[in-house]
């Protein structure tokens, strides 16, 4: 597998998620592939591995079957590699945007869908503890049925959110939130971790792969290195 490719694809889906903002059928359709990447990259990660220990695994990998034939043929500096990428790996998603992509690839793993995306209106300039606002429209066949019923949504539902924004912000000496200052963007739940931007999260968690990528092709090399 391609590590630079699959990262490269997530690049590409995250463009589109916010070509499509925010459309929650193609949102959800991008975001999958993204998802589908993402597991793609890590478990590339291991692919690489198996190649440069010797493994010989046959089958599609992951971590759990590259530990398991690592095990069996006790192969110490490749369980060693598996529980250092397990550390580093729970090291970059404490925080709660790439704790929340974590979340996703696990819910997707177990259930081969995403959870129901929702749509929220957000101050275009985010500031810390800013709140969002739901924005419910009918659709149809999960599709948007017109922008306008949303741009009329989001007009009825604006003061209520600037009021209360503004209110935040004002008490945090922060700028004033505007009517033009608000847009809607597609967000999910994810038990801890709530109401989570879509777009933002995915963005955020690029760097994440990609330092985890290259953290794990440095100890490789460190531990297939004859010394």
């Amino acid at each position: 597998m391609d590590i630079e490719k699959t990262i490269k694809n997530c690049e590409i889906y995250l463009k589109r998620i916010k070509q499509y903002e925010p459309e929650p059928y193609y949102v959800n359709y991008f975001f999958n592939e993204y998802i589908n990447s993402v597991n793609d990259t890590f478990n590339g990660i291991f692919e690489e591995g198996n190649r440069d220990f010797g493994l010989f695994i046959s089958k599609k990998i992951s971590q759990k079957n590259f530990n398991e034939k690592a095990v069996m043929k006790n192969d110490q500096n490749a369980i060693k590699f598996s529980e250092w990428y397990s550390i580093e790996y729970n090291q970059e998603h404490e925080n709660p945007y790439p704790n929340f992509i974590k979340k996703i690839c696990e819910f997707k793993n177990k259930f081969k869908k995403l959870p129901k995306i929702k749509i929220m209106i957000r101050a275009s300039d985010r500031y810390k503890d800013d709140i969002y606002q739901q924005i419910k429209v009918n659709l149809s066949h999960e599709k948007l049925r017109s922008k306008e019923e949303l741009d009329i949504e989001i007009k009825r539902q604006l003061p209520i959110f600037l009021e209360i924004i503004n209110h935040k912000r004002d008490k945090n000496n922060e700028p004033k939130v505007g009517e033009n200052q608000v847009i809607a963007s597609t967000f999910l739940d994810m038990e801890e971790c709530k109401d989570i931007e879509i777009a933002y999260a995915a963005e955020i968690y690029i760097p994440v792969m990609r330092r985890l990528v290259e953290e794990s092709r440095k100890k490789i090399k460190e531990l297939t290195t004859w010394k």
